[in-house]
């Protein structure tokens, strides 16, 4: 063979790899690590980048600040889809501009990515970060004992709209608002008000807690209990606030005059295990708070009676006898061990019974004073009983629950806790809603992608569907609230560009039409404060 020749053929062997060109896998290489590469550089970048343009509203370690926290748990209700189209561009009406001028598309997902992601440090957020975070706008006693408005102050409605994160105080009377003012971002739907419903609290998601004088028109008092808050609950004598906390684990108690903190309480179970708190109530015939825990199966009872009996931790031969270890009965939990999770609950009118569901789908009832499991319920699908309502039928007491999965409500005798009946419904809802002057159960179906624009009315004498209503093709109609004589059902239409409808209750004519940033909720004083069986409590 020519010397030149093999010199020729060798060189083209170096060239490739199994006939895979060198200059081509080179390129190919480059290509990958690239690949691999700049994802990664763009990560590294990612903190600069909030540091940059998100640390002055948000706060540097994502805690919050003018603007929300910016954590996974603040988050977990918000699509990524969504996140990135609000980094993009801006949230309408609020101080959130928009960035798609500023950053690419790459940044701006990067900063989606990292903000979903977890810290790499955990956040805490304990006993020093509460007390420095109170804010007090005016001290307890020094606003006037009366209304600075004419409408009487038991038929006002507090609205939640989450558009752009206002409350509404409506007149129930004239169906006009008395006046509207900004909240903290994303308020828990529920708000709960002192007895003589002259104030009402708040919860944000990312923590805040409010106290507003509705008689005065003023934000009184706030304080930051946690990253990422559950719901509250106000004593029955008003004299305390509860917050429940899914970051961190704890449950908060506040002097319900200015927010100061009373107790925090770490929630952990007996082997040490801490828990999210699912959710937490005030059970005011026992004087006492009910948490139920998302993580252990128990719900603990807190005692807020300065006259509570002293709790014995561990096995006890004899309470009465004053065996074992006591200690003082006001705040101090007494735990009920459970078979089983429970994701939300309520109380029947007695508040002897918890109903309550669990994560399977299954219902289970709970004495409260033998402290343990009684009954299991048939309710399949995903039961909202954190919506449940209570009426007479046919001379026994019942209660009924939406379902967000199975398009259903259950009616429950609540003597013998058999279900009476499983009504169809036009699809999965989330609300029950009825009154002590009105024959019918008003239910929506805004889980329905089809049917989310109706509500539906249910006979409460013969449960069956009597009644539907579609007043806006189209768009999402929930949440029924009534007026203090329940001459009147209000619906939230929860649109951006939402309303109030407002039904007459006996000819189901609508009478009103009250322009709403997608009102979430509406909670009328009277009907809260004297705990109708027709709403949640």
């Amino acid at each position: 063979m020519n010397p030149v020749d093999r010199k020729g053929r060798e060189g083209t062997r170096r060239k490739s790899i199994k006939g895979f060109p060198l200059r081509s896998f080179a390129s190919f290489a480059v290509k990958i690590f690239l690949f691999w590469l700049l994802p990664n550089i763009a990560f590294a970048d990612t903190p600069a980048l909030f540091a940059q343009h998100c640390a002055s509203c948000h706060g540097a370690d994502r805690l919050g600040n003018i603007g929300p926290a910016l954590l996974p748990e603040s988050l977990e209700r918000l699509k990524r889809y969504d996140a990135a189209k609000t980094i993009a561009q801006g949230r309408i009406a609020t101080q959130m501009p928009a960035f798609q001028d500023k950053l690419s598309g790459q940044e701006i997902q990067a900063l989606v990515d990292y903000l979903y992601a977890a810290p790499e440090k955990a956040p805490a957020w304990g006993e020093k970060e509460i007390r420095a975070s109170r804010l007090e706008y005016f001290k307890p006693g020094s606003l006037p004992a009366k209304p600075v408005f004419s409408a009487d102050p038991l038929n006002l409605f507090v609205v939640v709209e989450g558009g752009d994160h206002h409350v509404t105080i409506l007149d129930g009377d004239k169906l006009e608002p008395v006046t509207r003012f900004a909240s903290r971002y994303a308020l828990h739907g529920g708000p709960k008000f002192s007895p003589d419903g002259r104030y009402v609290y708040f919860a944000s998601r990312d923590g805040w807690v409010s106290k507003y004088d509705i008689w005065n028109l003023k934000l009184a008092a706030e304080i930051r209990v946690g990253l990422n808050t559950r719901n509250l609950a106000v004593s029955g004598d008003g004299k305390y606030v509860l917050a429940g906390n899914t970051l961190p684990h704890t449950l908060v108690l506040l002097d319900a005059r200015d927010l100061s903190l009373v107790k925090l309480m770490p929630v952990a179970g007996s082997s040490g295990k801490t828990s999210r708190v699912s959710a937490v109530y005030d059970a005011a015939p026992r004087k006492s708070f009910i948490a139920a825990l998302k993580d252990i199966p128990e719900v603990w009872e807190i005692s807020y009676d300065p006259k509570a009996p002293p709790v014995f931790k561990g096995l006890v031969h004899d309470y009465k006898m004053a065996e074992g270890l006591a200690v003082p009965g006001q705040f101090t939990p007494k735990v009920i061990e459970l078979d089983g999770i429970l994701d939300d609950f309520f109380f029947d009118q007695s508040y002897d019974h918890l109903i309550g569901a669990s994560r399977d789908g299954k219902g289970q009832v709970v004495n409260l004073n033998v402290r343990r499991k009684i009954a299991t319920l048939d309710l399949s699908g995903m039961p909202h009983l954190g919506s449940g309502i209570t009426w007479e039928w046919q001379g026994r007491p019942v209660f009924a629950t939406p379902n967000l999965k199975s398009g259903t409500v259950s009616v429950v005798d609540m003597q013998e806790w058999k279900t009476v009946k499983h009504i169809e419904m036009a699809g999965p809802g989330f609300f029950l809603r009825s009154h002590e002057n009105t024959p019918y159960v008003w239910a929506d179906a805004m889980m329905s992608p089809q049917r989310k624009d109706t509500l539906q009315l249910i006979d409460k004498g013969t449960l069956e569907v009597v009644k539907a209503l579609t007043p806006e093709p189209g768009r999402t109609l929930a949440h029924v609230e009534f007026t203090r004589d329940g001459r009147y059902a209000l619906a939230s239409l929860m649109e951006r560009d939402g309303a109030l409808i407002v039904f007459d209750a006996k000819t189901f004519e609508v009478v009103k039409r009250i322009p709403m940033s997608r009102p979430v909720g509406k909670y009328n004083v009277y009907n809260k404060t004297t705990r109708s069986a027709g709403t949640s409590h």
